[in-house]
Protein backbone atom coordinates (compact mmCIF):
# COMPACT_ATOMS: atom_id res chain seq x y z
CA UNK A 1 0.00 0.00 0.00
CA UNK A 2 1.54 3.56 -1.28
CA UNK A 3 1.60 5.80 1.18
CA UNK A 4 -1.41 8.73 1.41
CA UNK A 5 -1.28 12.15 2.57
CA UNK A 6 -2.73 12.93 5.27
CA UNK A 7 -5.05 15.15 3.55
CA UNK A 8 -8.29 14.36 2.03
CA UNK A 9 -8.53 12.56 -1.17
CA UNK A 10 -6.35 9.92 -0.99
CA UNK A 11 -3.45 11.55 -2.61
CA UNK A 12 -0.62 9.62 -3.24
CA UNK A 13 3.15 11.23 -1.88
CA UNK A 14 5.36 9.04 -4.65
CA UNK A 15 3.80 5.92 -5.91
CA UNK A 16 7.20 3.54 -7.00
CA UNK A 17 7.96 1.70 -9.69
CA UNK A 18 6.76 -1.91 -9.27
CA UNK A 19 3.59 -1.02 -7.82
CA UNK A 20 0.20 -1.43 -9.86
CA UNK A 21 -2.57 0.65 -11.46
CA UNK A 22 -6.03 -0.45 -11.36
CA UNK A 23 -7.86 1.00 -14.58
CA UNK A 24 -11.73 1.58 -14.59
CA UNK A 25 -12.48 1.35 -18.04
CA UNK A 26 -10.40 -0.59 -20.59
CA UNK A 27 -10.99 1.57 -24.08
CA UNK A 28 -8.44 3.83 -25.65
CA UNK A 29 -8.11 6.19 -23.00
CA UNK A 30 -7.26 3.20 -20.83
CA UNK A 31 -4.93 1.55 -23.20
CA UNK A 32 -2.90 4.50 -23.83
CA UNK A 33 -2.95 5.39 -19.81
CA UNK A 34 -1.31 1.84 -19.52
CA UNK A 35 0.95 1.97 -22.19
CA UNK A 36 2.39 5.24 -19.95
CA UNK A 37 1.93 3.98 -16.72
CA UNK A 38 4.20 0.48 -17.97
CA UNK A 39 6.78 2.82 -19.29
CA UNK A 40 7.35 4.67 -15.83
CA UNK A 41 7.53 0.93 -14.68
CA UNK A 42 4.20 0.58 -13.20
CA UNK A 43 1.93 -2.82 -13.36
CA UNK A 44 -1.12 -2.09 -14.53
CA UNK A 45 -4.69 -4.25 -13.99
CA UNK A 46 -8.07 -3.07 -15.65
CA UNK A 47 -11.31 -3.71 -15.19
CA UNK A 48 -13.73 -3.73 -18.38
CA UNK A 49 -16.66 -6.13 -19.23
CA UNK A 50 -15.28 -6.82 -23.12
CA UNK A 51 -12.51 -9.99 -22.84
CA UNK A 52 -9.17 -8.33 -24.21
CA UNK A 53 -10.07 -5.07 -24.50
CA UNK A 54 -7.52 -1.95 -26.08
CA UNK A 55 -6.33 -1.28 -22.29
CA UNK A 56 -6.36 -5.01 -21.26
CA UNK A 57 -4.04 -5.79 -24.63
CA UNK A 58 -1.05 -3.85 -22.86
CA UNK A 59 -1.99 -4.42 -19.33
CA UNK A 60 -0.82 -7.60 -16.46
CA UNK A 61 -4.22 -8.71 -15.83
CA UNK A 62 -7.68 -7.75 -16.71
CA UNK A 63 -10.90 -8.57 -14.50
CA UNK A 64 -13.82 -9.25 -16.86
CA UNK A 65 -16.82 -7.86 -15.28
CA UNK A 66 -19.52 -5.06 -15.38
CA UNK A 67 -18.22 -1.93 -14.40
CA UNK A 68 -21.11 -1.64 -11.86
CA UNK A 69 -20.35 -4.77 -10.48
CA UNK A 70 -18.74 -3.87 -6.84
CA UNK A 71 -17.51 -7.61 -6.39
CA UNK A 72 -15.52 -7.05 -9.16
CA UNK A 73 -14.25 -3.28 -8.20
CA UNK A 74 -13.21 -5.07 -4.86
CA UNK A 75 -11.33 -7.03 -6.41
CA UNK A 76 -9.56 -4.82 -8.82
CA UNK A 77 -8.88 -2.56 -5.80
CA UNK A 78 -7.28 -5.48 -3.89
CA UNK A 79 -4.64 -6.27 -6.61
CA UNK A 80 -3.48 -2.58 -7.04
CA UNK A 81 -2.13 0.30 -4.99
CA UNK A 82 -3.73 3.19 -6.50
CA UNK A 83 -6.98 3.32 -8.62
CA UNK A 84 -8.13 5.40 -11.69
CA UNK A 85 -10.83 5.42 -14.61
CA UNK A 86 -11.19 6.66 -18.25
CA UNK A 87 -14.60 7.39 -17.98
CA UNK A 88 -16.44 9.66 -15.84
CA UNK A 89 -19.49 7.31 -15.51
CA UNK A 90 -18.39 5.30 -13.02
CA UNK A 91 -19.91 4.38 -9.63
CA UNK A 92 -18.89 6.95 -7.23
CA UNK A 93 -20.27 5.18 -4.03
CA UNK A 94 -18.35 1.62 -5.43
CA UNK A 95 -15.13 3.54 -5.66
CA UNK A 96 -15.19 5.47 -1.56
CA UNK A 97 -16.23 1.35 -0.88
CA UNK A 98 -13.06 0.42 -1.81
CA UNK A 99 -11.10 3.32 0.38
CA UNK A 100 -10.28 0.79 2.65
CA UNK A 101 -7.90 -1.24 0.66
CA UNK A 102 -6.93 1.12 -1.81
CA UNK A 103 -5.99 4.84 -3.03
CA UNK A 104 -7.63 7.06 -5.42
CA UNK A 105 -6.23 9.97 -5.89
CA UNK A 106 -8.64 11.78 -7.56
CA UNK A 107 -11.56 10.95 -5.32
CA UNK A 108 -14.71 10.55 -5.75
CA UNK A 109 -15.93 14.51 -5.27
CA UNK A 110 -14.64 15.46 -8.92
CA UNK A 111 -16.38 12.07 -10.07
CA UNK A 112 -19.47 13.52 -8.32
CA UNK A 113 -19.64 17.58 -9.80
CA UNK A 114 -18.76 15.80 -13.33
CA UNK A 115 -21.17 13.05 -13.35
CA UNK A 116 -24.08 15.55 -12.93
CA UNK A 117 -24.38 18.60 -15.36
CA UNK A 118 -25.96 20.68 -12.93
CA UNK A 119 -22.89 19.82 -10.31
CA UNK A 120 -20.87 20.96 -12.68
CA UNK A 121 -21.65 24.43 -14.11
CA UNK A 122 -22.93 25.42 -10.83
CA UNK A 123 -18.87 24.36 -9.42
CA UNK A 124 -17.49 26.64 -12.70
CA UNK A 125 -19.79 29.13 -11.79
CA UNK A 126 -18.84 29.19 -8.23
CA UNK A 127 -14.81 29.22 -9.06
CA UNK A 128 -15.54 32.57 -11.00
CA UNK A 129 -15.65 31.27 -14.45
CA UNK A 130 -18.68 31.73 -17.15
CA UNK A 131 -21.13 29.14 -18.99
CA UNK A 132 -23.62 29.21 -20.97
CA UNK A 133 -26.66 30.80 -19.04
CA UNK A 134 -28.26 27.24 -18.01
CA UNK A 135 -31.58 26.31 -15.33
CA UNK A 136 -31.86 22.80 -13.71
CA UNK A 137 -35.04 21.31 -15.01
CA UNK A 138 -37.16 18.68 -13.37
CA UNK A 139 -40.17 18.28 -14.51
CA UNK A 140 -42.25 20.14 -17.41
CA UNK A 141 -43.31 23.04 -15.61
CA UNK A 142 -39.49 23.61 -14.88
CA UNK A 143 -39.06 23.21 -18.76
CA UNK A 144 -41.30 25.94 -19.03
CA UNK A 145 -40.30 28.18 -16.78
CA UNK A 146 -36.47 28.02 -17.80
CA UNK A 147 -37.34 28.32 -21.84
CA UNK A 148 -39.25 31.97 -20.51
CA UNK A 149 -36.30 32.95 -18.63
CA UNK A 150 -33.38 31.73 -21.40
CA UNK A 151 -35.41 31.88 -24.66
CA UNK A 152 -34.83 30.23 -27.98
CA UNK A 153 -32.44 28.86 -28.93
CA UNK A 154 -31.80 26.44 -26.08
CA UNK A 155 -30.14 22.83 -25.58
CA UNK A 156 -32.05 20.37 -23.44
CA UNK A 157 -29.50 18.05 -21.85
CA UNK A 158 -30.23 15.00 -19.54
CA UNK A 159 -28.15 15.86 -16.03
CA UNK A 160 -26.43 12.66 -15.91
CA UNK A 161 -24.96 10.38 -18.96
CA UNK A 162 -25.04 11.37 -22.76
CA UNK A 163 -22.01 11.70 -24.67
CA UNK A 164 -20.94 12.45 -28.42
CA UNK A 165 -24.56 14.20 -28.53
CA UNK A 166 -26.51 11.68 -26.90
CA UNK A 167 -29.08 12.78 -24.15
CA UNK A 168 -29.68 16.49 -25.63
CA UNK A 169 -32.01 17.69 -27.53
CA UNK A 170 -32.03 21.12 -29.75
CA UNK A 171 -34.79 23.40 -28.61
CA UNK A 172 -34.72 25.97 -31.77
CA UNK A 173 -38.65 27.14 -31.25
CA UNK A 174 -42.17 26.06 -29.82
CA UNK A 175 -42.32 23.46 -32.38
CA UNK A 176 -39.75 21.76 -30.65
CA UNK A 177 -40.77 22.36 -26.90
CA UNK A 178 -43.56 20.53 -28.49
CA UNK A 179 -41.98 17.14 -29.90
CA UNK A 180 -40.08 17.17 -26.61
CA UNK A 181 -43.82 17.32 -24.35
CA UNK A 182 -45.08 14.91 -27.14
CA UNK A 183 -42.69 12.33 -26.38
CA UNK A 184 -42.93 11.64 -22.91
CA UNK A 185 -45.55 9.64 -21.37
CA UNK A 186 -46.63 8.61 -17.43
CA UNK A 187 -44.07 5.98 -17.68
CA UNK A 188 -41.74 7.92 -19.81
CA UNK A 189 -41.69 11.47 -17.97
CA UNK A 190 -38.68 14.34 -18.19
CA UNK A 191 -35.67 13.00 -16.62
CA UNK A 192 -34.00 15.10 -14.34
CA UNK A 193 -32.48 17.85 -17.12
CA UNK A 194 -30.51 20.92 -17.40
CA UNK A 195 -31.02 24.03 -20.11
CA UNK A 196 -28.37 25.71 -21.59
CA UNK A 197 -28.63 28.77 -23.32
CA UNK A 198 -26.80 28.97 -26.83
CA UNK A 199 -23.81 30.84 -27.13
CA UNK A 200 -22.69 32.40 -30.30
CA UNK A 201 -18.94 31.27 -30.29
CA UNK A 202 -16.85 31.46 -32.97
CA UNK A 203 -14.50 28.00 -32.68
CA UNK A 204 -14.93 25.42 -30.09
CA UNK A 205 -11.37 24.38 -28.08
CA UNK A 206 -10.22 22.43 -25.02
CA UNK A 207 -7.17 22.93 -22.44
CA UNK A 208 -5.87 20.04 -20.17
CA UNK A 209 -4.52 20.94 -16.93
CA UNK A 210 -2.91 18.06 -14.86
CA UNK A 211 -2.01 17.91 -11.16
CA UNK A 212 -0.40 15.76 -8.60
CA UNK A 213 -2.89 17.15 -5.40
CA UNK A 214 -0.41 19.90 -4.72
CA UNK A 215 1.10 21.45 -7.99
CA UNK A 216 -0.76 22.12 -11.28
CA UNK A 217 0.32 22.65 -14.87
CA UNK A 218 -1.36 23.72 -18.09
CA UNK A 219 -1.28 22.56 -22.04
CA UNK A 220 -1.43 24.41 -24.65
CA UNK A 221 -5.16 26.11 -25.85
CA UNK A 222 -6.07 23.74 -28.91
CA UNK A 223 -9.17 24.32 -31.71
CA UNK A 224 -11.65 21.55 -31.75
CA UNK A 225 -13.88 20.81 -34.93
CA UNK A 226 -16.76 18.58 -34.28
CA UNK A 227 -18.71 16.66 -37.14
CA UNK A 228 -22.15 14.42 -36.49
CA UNK A 229 -21.03 15.67 -32.53
CA UNK A 230 -17.72 13.53 -32.52
CA UNK A 231 -14.47 15.45 -32.17
CA UNK A 232 -13.19 15.10 -36.14
CA UNK A 233 -9.99 17.35 -35.67
CA UNK A 234 -7.68 19.06 -33.48
CA UNK A 235 -5.51 21.76 -33.98
CA UNK A 236 -2.59 22.86 -31.91
CA UNK A 237 -2.48 25.13 -30.90
CA UNK A 238 -5.37 27.45 -30.87
CA UNK A 239 -4.66 30.89 -32.82
CA UNK A 240 -6.27 32.94 -30.13
CA UNK A 241 -5.25 36.32 -28.61
CA UNK A 242 -3.25 36.93 -25.73
CA UNK A 243 -6.13 37.64 -23.54
CA UNK A 244 -7.99 34.15 -24.75
CA UNK A 245 -4.63 32.67 -23.73
CA UNK A 246 -4.37 33.86 -20.71
CA UNK A 247 -7.75 33.09 -19.83
CA UNK A 248 -8.21 29.61 -20.44
CA UNK A 249 -4.69 29.06 -18.40
CA UNK A 250 -5.95 31.23 -15.67
CA UNK A 251 -9.63 29.42 -15.33
CA UNK A 252 -7.60 26.17 -15.69
CA UNK A 253 -5.66 26.72 -13.13
CA UNK A 254 -8.95 28.29 -10.90
CA UNK A 255 -10.68 25.07 -11.49
CA UNK A 256 -8.30 22.20 -10.52
CA UNK A 257 -7.06 23.72 -7.39
CA UNK A 258 -10.69 23.91 -6.33
CA UNK A 259 -10.61 20.48 -6.70
CA UNK A 260 -7.24 19.69 -5.70
CA UNK A 261 -6.77 17.55 -8.69
CA UNK A 262 -4.62 14.99 -9.26
CA UNK A 263 -4.63 13.61 -12.73
CA UNK A 264 -5.81 15.16 -16.02
CA UNK A 265 -8.11 17.30 -16.37
CA UNK A 266 -9.86 18.58 -19.67
CA UNK A 267 -11.92 21.61 -20.38
CA UNK A 268 -13.89 22.26 -23.37
CA UNK A 269 -14.55 25.52 -24.00
CA UNK A 270 -16.28 27.96 -26.29
CA UNK A 271 -14.19 31.30 -27.76
CA UNK A 272 -16.88 33.71 -28.39
CA UNK A 273 -16.78 36.43 -31.40
CA UNK A 274 -15.73 39.20 -29.02
CA UNK A 275 -13.18 36.97 -26.93
CA UNK A 276 -14.79 35.64 -24.18
CA UNK A 277 -13.88 32.47 -22.65
CA UNK A 278 -17.14 30.43 -21.49
CA UNK A 279 -16.68 26.49 -20.29
CA UNK A 280 -18.60 24.19 -22.10
CA UNK A 281 -17.89 20.70 -20.06
CA UNK A 282 -15.81 19.23 -17.67
CA UNK A 283 -13.91 15.65 -18.23
CA UNK A 284 -12.02 13.98 -15.11
CA UNK A 285 -9.85 12.47 -17.51
CA UNK A 286 -7.52 12.64 -20.47
CA UNK A 287 -9.59 13.44 -23.22
CA UNK A 288 -9.51 12.92 -27.39
CA UNK A 289 -8.82 16.56 -27.55
CA UNK A 290 -5.35 15.92 -25.92
CA UNK A 291 -3.93 12.75 -28.19
CA UNK A 292 -1.49 15.28 -30.51
CA UNK A 293 0.40 15.34 -27.34
CA UNK A 294 1.60 12.48 -27.55
CA UNK A 295 3.74 13.36 -30.03
CA UNK A 296 3.67 17.34 -29.84
CA UNK A 297 4.41 17.95 -26.35
CA UNK A 298 7.44 17.54 -24.03
CA UNK A 299 5.33 15.70 -22.02
CA UNK A 300 2.00 14.27 -22.60
CA UNK A 301 -1.24 14.12 -21.70
CA UNK A 302 -1.45 10.17 -20.11
CA UNK A 303 2.36 10.32 -18.53
CA UNK A 304 0.89 13.49 -17.08
CA UNK A 305 -2.00 11.78 -15.50
CA UNK A 306 0.56 8.85 -14.39
CA UNK A 307 2.73 11.00 -12.98
CA UNK A 308 -0.26 13.18 -11.27
CA UNK A 309 -1.63 10.03 -9.51
CA UNK A 310 1.33 8.54 -8.27
CA UNK A 311 2.21 11.57 -6.49
CA UNK A 312 5.09 12.69 -8.83
CA UNK A 313 6.42 16.15 -9.67
CA UNK A 314 5.29 17.69 -12.57
CA UNK A 315 7.09 19.32 -15.42
CA UNK A 316 5.42 22.20 -17.23
CA UNK A 317 4.71 20.96 -20.91
CA UNK A 318 6.07 22.24 -24.02
CA UNK A 319 4.59 22.41 -27.17
CA UNK A 320 7.58 20.82 -29.25
CA UNK A 321 5.64 21.46 -32.54
CA UNK A 322 2.21 22.58 -33.99
CA UNK A 323 0.20 19.37 -34.65
CA UNK A 324 -3.11 18.38 -36.60
CA UNK A 325 -4.82 15.13 -34.76
CA UNK A 326 -8.19 13.61 -36.65
CA UNK A 327 -9.97 10.73 -35.40
CA UNK A 328 -10.11 7.95 -37.32
CA UNK A 329 -13.77 6.59 -36.96
CA UNK A 330 -14.99 3.28 -38.40
CA UNK A 331 -15.68 4.46 -41.30
CA UNK A 332 -12.18 5.38 -42.04
CA UNK A 333 -10.50 2.00 -41.35
CA UNK A 334 -10.38 1.00 -44.60
CA UNK A 335 -9.38 4.13 -46.91
CA UNK A 336 -6.61 5.62 -44.14
CA UNK A 337 -4.70 1.84 -44.38
CA UNK A 338 -4.68 2.02 -47.42
CA UNK A 339 -2.91 5.36 -47.67
CA UNK A 340 -0.63 4.59 -45.09
CA UNK A 341 2.21 3.75 -47.80
CA UNK A 342 2.05 7.09 -49.08
CA UNK A 343 2.15 9.52 -46.11
CA UNK A 344 5.40 8.60 -43.60
CA UNK A 345 4.27 12.01 -42.39
CA UNK A 346 1.17 10.25 -40.25
CA UNK A 347 1.41 9.10 -37.37
CA UNK A 348 -1.18 6.26 -36.67
CA UNK A 349 -2.30 5.42 -33.55
CA UNK A 350 -5.02 2.09 -33.89
CA UNK A 351 -6.93 1.01 -30.39
CA UNK A 352 -7.32 -2.46 -31.02
CA UNK A 353 -10.61 -2.87 -31.23
CA UNK A 354 -11.98 -5.87 -32.15
CA UNK A 355 -15.27 -4.86 -33.73
CA UNK A 356 -15.04 -1.74 -36.92
CA UNK A 357 -18.49 -0.36 -36.48
CA UNK A 358 -19.85 3.06 -38.00
CA UNK A 359 -18.93 6.13 -36.06
CA UNK A 360 -17.15 3.95 -33.80
CA UNK A 361 -13.58 5.32 -32.56
CA UNK A 362 -10.80 2.76 -34.19
CA UNK A 363 -7.94 5.16 -33.89
CA UNK A 364 -6.59 8.62 -34.67
CA UNK A 365 -3.93 10.32 -36.77
CA UNK A 366 -0.87 13.39 -35.68
CA UNK A 367 0.57 15.19 -38.12
CA UNK A 368 3.31 17.46 -36.93
CA UNK A 369 3.57 20.68 -38.72
CA UNK A 370 4.43 23.81 -39.41
CA UNK A 371 1.42 24.90 -41.58
CA UNK A 372 -1.59 23.80 -39.41
CA UNK A 373 -4.17 25.13 -42.27
CA UNK A 374 -2.24 23.27 -44.93
CA UNK A 375 -1.97 20.04 -43.10
CA UNK A 376 -6.05 20.40 -42.60
CA UNK A 377 -6.27 20.80 -46.34
CA UNK A 378 -4.19 18.12 -47.35
CA UNK A 379 -5.84 15.41 -44.96
CA UNK A 380 -9.49 16.62 -45.85
CA UNK A 381 -8.09 16.09 -49.80
CA UNK A 382 -7.05 12.23 -49.36
CA UNK A 383 -11.18 11.72 -49.37
CA UNK A 384 -10.66 9.98 -46.52
CA UNK A 385 -13.00 11.49 -44.05
CA UNK A 386 -15.52 13.06 -46.98
CA UNK A 387 -18.43 11.00 -45.28
CA UNK A 388 -18.50 14.27 -42.65
CA UNK A 389 -18.43 17.02 -45.13
CA UNK A 390 -21.87 17.87 -44.83
CA UNK A 391 -21.45 19.17 -41.68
Amino acid sequence: MPSLSEETNGRVDHLLPGATIGIVGGGQLGRMMALSARYHGLRVGVLDPTPDCPAAQVADFQVTADYADRAAIRELAERSDVLTYEFENVDADALDMVRDVVAIPQGTDLLRVTQDRVNEKRFINEHGTATAPWRAVDDLDGLHGAIAEIGYPAVLKTRRGGYDGHGQEVLRGPEDLKAVEESLTPDDPLPPSILEGFVDFAFEASILVTGNGRDFVTFPIVRNEHRHNILHLTIAPAQVSAEVEREAHELALRLAKGFELAGTLAIELFITRDDRVIVNELAPRPHNSGHYTIEACSIDQFDAHVRGIAGWPLPKPRLLSPAVMVNVLGQHVEPTRALLPAHPEWNVHDYGKAEIRHDRKMGHITVLTDDTARTVDDLEATGCWDDLRDE
